[in-house]
């Protein structure tokens, strides 16, 4: 006999099967659902994970920006180790070593006392004063340097890197200035000269490093030039520059009467600050030079003609006995 459903139209045996294919049904069913909700959850995760790696690339690139930006001084350039370098007859650089990045900057020692007088230069390459200043003087300057009669500093800061539409061509171009001090000081003259020559206006983007590097290994003399563009490639010394900069507003300024700095070009002539005025003249530097100066310079230059002058006083004295022919009586008897 054969066992009926509940209701007694079916046989067991057929609800079973149908109940089984049903079941079977509602398992293949949760089994898609399963497989749908791993994959939104896998998507997920994916997305997550996505936007974890992008944040992480953000985070790690602020991270960057901010170290860079407060990271301290790298060490110097060699040849600067008063933030400054000094050339002096036939444009021969003094020789210094770099300093570390902890180091504090070592004065230049001064010749003032000395028949030699010392130039001291604060300038921003973009700094449009300077520019007037330079063109007015540096030939002036040239002939005293190449005499030995001057030496000159150039101090290169940057006061004014927010004025090259965020290019920060003040820095990059203190920082090439940096890189031909270190590489090839003895044709830093030359390159400073060429600087301002090329000088771009303010405001302006500037020159790019590809030019920059095209003014500095373009200069006579120059040594080491695949080093230099590479230096300013790298902006090797870009936050010696800053460093250096900030050295320079602190105050006061070395070998001078200087407490506190008040732009570029700031000057200095044996430790006194040239007070100009614009349009710049080359006949007021000159008096200033010789003012400044005083006995080192000034009082040198004529104390040189006073010795050869003083044996031409006393030459008559010296020359008394000559005139004893002129006295000699057996001359005259003849004469007679």
């Amino acid at each position: 006999m054969t066992d009926t459903g509940p209701s007694g139209s079916e046989p067991l045996s057929k609800n079973q099967s149908k109940n089984q294919r049903r079941a079977a049904a509602r398992e293949r069913a949760q089994l898609a659902r399963k497989k749908q909700k791993r994959r939104q959850r896998q998507g997920r995760w994916l997305l997550q994970g996505g936007l974890v790696v992008v944040v992480l690339a953000i985070v790690v690139g602020v991270v960057l920006v901010i170290t860079n930006s407060i990271r301290p001084a790298g060490p110097g350039p060699a040849n600067m180790a008063s933030d400054g370098i000094r050339i002096g007859q036939d444009f021969v650089a003094e020789t210094t070593p770099a300093l570390g990045a902890d180091d504090e900057p070592t004065a230049t020692e001064t010749t003032a006392s000395s028949d030699t007088v010392d130039i001291v230069v604060y300038l921003d390459y973009l700094c449009p004063i300077c520019g007037g200043f330079e063109e007015a003087n540096n030939e002036y300057i040239a002939g005293l340097v190449s005499s030995g009669a001057a030496t000159v500093e150039y101090h290169p800061i940057a006061i004014l890197t927010n004025s090259s539409l965020g290019t920060k061509y003040s820095n990059r171009a203190a920082n090439a200035a940096a890189c031909v001090a270190n590489y090839s000081p003895n044709s830093f003259f030359d390159f400073n000269t060429a600087m301002f020559e090329n000088q771009p206006e303010e405001g302006t983007r500037g020159l790019d490093d590809a030019r920059l590097a095209e003014i500095a290994t373009g200069v006579d003399g120059v040594t080491s030039a695949s080093q230099i563009t590479q230096c300013i490639d790298d902006q090797e010394f870009a936050s010696w520059v800053g460093a250096a900069t900030e050295r320079a507003l602190d105050g006061p300024l070395p070998n001078s009467n200087v407490q506190s700095f008040r732009g570029t070009p700031t000057v200095l002539v044996n430790g006194q600050q040239y007070e100009f005025s614009q349009p710049f003249t080359n006949e007021e530097f000159r008096n200033f030079v010789v003012t400044a100066a005083g006995n080192s310079y000034a009082d040198a230059a004529t104390a040189t003609p006073t010795p050869t002058e003083a044996p031409a006083e006393e030459a008559p004295a010296e020359e008394a006995p000559a005139e004893t022919p002129a006295e000699q009586a057996p001359a005259e008897t003849p004469a007679g």
